[in-house]
């Protein structure tokens, strides 16, 4: 009898803990569709007061309208600390080649010595048919380099396309101009085989353009202090850890 008893109640338990389990995956599974549900919002990477909950047209300056990251996870992005990834190299000015590319005007320049050779430099990845990332990061250099302090010598913005294949001179000042990129703010591209080189040595190479990431590396040339950053940050966060860069000693 107490056996059969026992068992009868090993049964109940084991019925309890099922439904227990039932209603845990229920209740996961109305919140989960209570996230998806929420209410997105939509941002002009160059004017972000310009805020929408469908999907149009900045009446700005007529860019489509962003999907804006989820608030905590954009949070917890914008705050990821600006040093050097340990699954990135390590960068020194002794070790960016010198390589010859063209700037958004068709202008030839050699990589290291006219643009970075005793300067500050912030630089960003990019490509002109971009999507994702590339128009707020953009957007995003842009509202940096209407903000920065003065500074002597000059802070250098620099843009570097992924696609040297597809970014032509012509493209490039194209892009340039739709971002109102003022002067100190040089596109670069050129032959793939120099450009490839320069993103390996930057520790921004990438099989696809698609897999690039919102990175910018930040350095001062004469000290060969070096950093990098989340492209996403916020321009008074970016300006911070230029100015960091700028006036290391």
């Amino acid at each position: 009898m107490r056996i059969r008893i026992s068992a009868v109640m090993l049964v109940v338990c084991l019925a309890g803990a099922e439904g227990l389990a039932r209603k845990a995956n229920l209740i996961i599974a109305q919140t989960q569709k209570k996230l998806s549900a929420k209410a997105k919002r939509y941002s002009c990477p160059m004017h972000p007061e310009v805020v929408s909950n469908k999907r149009g047209k900045c009446p700005k300056c007529g860019m489509s309208l962003r999907l804006v990251p989820d608030e905590v996870d954009s949070g917890a992005r914008t705050n990821l600390p600006p040093v050097t990834a340990g699954d990135l190299p390590s960068i020194s000015s002794s070790n960016i080649p010198d390589v010859r590319v063209y700037d958004q005007n068709g202008k030839q320049l050699n990589f290291y010595s006219d643009l970075v050779k005793g300067h500050t430099v912030a630089i960003n990845f990019i490509f002109t048919t971009c999507t994702g990332v590339c128009p707020p990061m953009t957007a995003t250099f842009r509202r940096v380099q209407q903000n920065l302090p003065e500074h002597t010598p000059p802070i250098h913005l620099i843009s570097i396309s992924v696609d040297p294949g597809t970014d032509t001179p012509e493209r490039m000042h194209e892009f340039a101009a739709k971002f109102n990129a003022g002067p100190g703010w040089t596109f670069v591209t050129g032959d793939k085989d120099e450009i490839d080189l320069l993103l390996r040595a930057l520790g921004a190479a990438v099989a696809n353009k698609n897999d690039h990431t919102p990175m910018i590396l930040i350095g001062n040339d004469v000290t060969d202090y070096w950093t990098r950053a989340y492209g996403l940050s916020s321009p008074t966060t970016l300006i911070q850890v230029i100015s960091v860069a700028a006036n290391h000693k």
